[in-house]
């Protein structure tokens, strides 16, 4: 790439030399003027200025159906050219030969097809006799501009590695050091331009190209803005590769980050990708950013129940479990009246770092209903109430009857209590249906490691390597 816009530059210079800049006309000859008056005798006649001006308009050859009429002094000139500087030659003729008062040029310029190759090959030998001529400009282009680009390659390699050392994004470092190295090459440019004598159309194509930027700006403002939110996001570092963020309404852990979009790894094995301008002006919550999380839940007792009793039995309950922290301490409190029950809204914290949030929510849910039932704590639903316009009929049952309803009663409950404790009793083994409360990202990104992401083609602003 780099010698292809080399020999570009190296053409640019040998075309536009100075000192082969002058070209000759269309057909190879030089159309002048009359340098003096044309002098016929010291009174001219009308058809005397006529013959004379048409016999040299016909010694040319350059006009077709030519005629010339002259009344009182002023010269009408008809016929056809295929020039317009043979339009204006006699014209320039007529009007500076003797006794012409005016000019009438009604001489028509028609364009004839050409299927002479002789232009062409003329055009194309000037243009070897110049590419001959620049050669040494050429041979100055091939040393200098490759020399310049190594130094500033050089260069910028040097600076990212011992001068910006301190800043921590890779992406940064390159543009900064970029930007120091770039006048090297410059000053090569600049001799080159010099030599050929190129700097004035230099300054001219800098300034058409900042209009040409100016324009593509606009019409890339999208791809633009996005570039220069992945250059501020290197410079603030709001997240890093594996953080869990949340950011225009999407979840996940972030996977890598490139100059246009930032790659998201959902909870659920998807890819999101959220264009950086996006981020840059959005809310970012990181997640990941303190190891430490805090999360609640909430448990509705009956009124029948002590309150107290209730918020203790649950403290214990999560207080004791391994993946609640000690600091800070769960907190227990009354959250609200229900229709049925008080709610007691638990809140505590969890290393989500090494444990899985909504798992040991599962846990301390299951935890904390068993034992609240064990302790006989009552947890009712809401209440309802049912209304029967036409009363409900009560039935006095007496004898062998009150006895056998008495007999049913007696066993639901028995089978109610039985139930019970098989529930209670179930609970020891659901931990085993929940797995381990380990944080389940790690699986995930395992799960999806085989995934082709196409946008994350080109370098990770987020990775270390340079």
């Amino acid at each position: 790439m780099m010698t292809r816009i080399l020999f570009a530059l190296c053409a640019v210079f040998a075309l536009s030399f100075p000192a082969l800049s002058q070209e000759a006309s269309s057909d190879g000859q030089d159309v002048t003027s009359p340098s003096q008056a044309v002098s016929v005798e010291p009174t001219a006649r009308d058809e005397q200025i006529a013959d004379r001006i048409v016999g040299i308009l016909r010694s040319t050859g350059w006009y077709k159906f030519s005629r010339v009429e002259v009344k009182d002094g002023i010269v009408f000139l008809d016929g056809r050219t295929t020039n317009d500087d043979h339009k204006r030659w006699a014209r320039d003729l007529a009007s500076q030969t003797q006794d012409v008062v005016a000019v009438v040029n009604r001489i028509q310029v028609v364009q004839e097809a050409n299927w002479s190759f002789a232009p062409a090959l003329g055009e194309i030998k000037s243009v070897g006799k110049r590419i001959v001529t620049s050669l040494p400009l050429i041979v100055l282009a091939l040393i200098v501009l490759p020399l310049t680009w190594w130094l500033s390659s050089l260069a910028a390699r040097g600076i990212r590695r011992w001068l910006l050392g301190g800043i921590a994004s890779p992406f940064l470092r390159d543009i900064v050091s970029r930007a120091i190295a770039l006048p090297i090459f410059l000053i090569g440019l600049f001799v080159v331009l010099q030599v050929a004598g190129l700097t004035q159309i230099a300054v001219s194509v800098v300034g058409g190209a900042g209009v040409i930027g100016i324009v593509v700006g606009f019409a890339f403002r999208d791809i633009a803005e996005n570039f220069l939110a992945s250059l501020l996001l290197s410079i603030r570092r709001p997240f890093q590769s594996g953080d869990y963020i949340e950011v225009a309404g999407m979840a996940g852990s972030v996977r890598s980050m490139n100059t246009r979009s930032t790659v998201l790894l959902s909870p659920e094995g998807n890819h999101i990708q959220i264009p950086n301008a996006m981020i840059f002006k959005s809310t970012i919550v990181n997640y990941t950013s303190s190891a430490n999380r805090r999360d609640t839940l909430v448990i509705g007792v009956g009124y029948d129940v002590s309150i107290a009793r209730g918020q203790s039995l649950i403290l214990e309950v999560i207080a004791g479990h391994e993946a609640v922290l000690n600091q800070p301490e769960p907190m227990i409190l009354v959250d609200g009246l229900g229709s049925s029950t008080v709610n007691i809204k638990a809140y505590y914290w969890v290393n989500a770092k090494d444990f899985s949030v909504l798992k040991v929510k599962s846990a301390l849910l299951r935890q904390v209903t068993k034992r609240l039932t064990e302790e006989g704590v009552s947890m009712p639903d809401d209440a309802r109430e049912i209304i029967f316009p036409q009363g409900v009929p009560v039935l006095q049952l007496e004898g062998a009857a009150e006895k056998s309803a008495l007999a049913i009663a007696s066993q639901e409950f028995s089978e109610g209590a039985k139930q019970v404790a098989a529930a209670a009793a179930a609970d020891d083994v659901m931990p085993e249906v929940e797995g381990n409360l380990l944080n389940e990202q790690s699986d995930v990104e395992q799960a999806t490691a085989d995934a082709v992401v196409t946008e994350e083609d080109g370098a990770d602003l987020l990775s270390d390597k340079a």
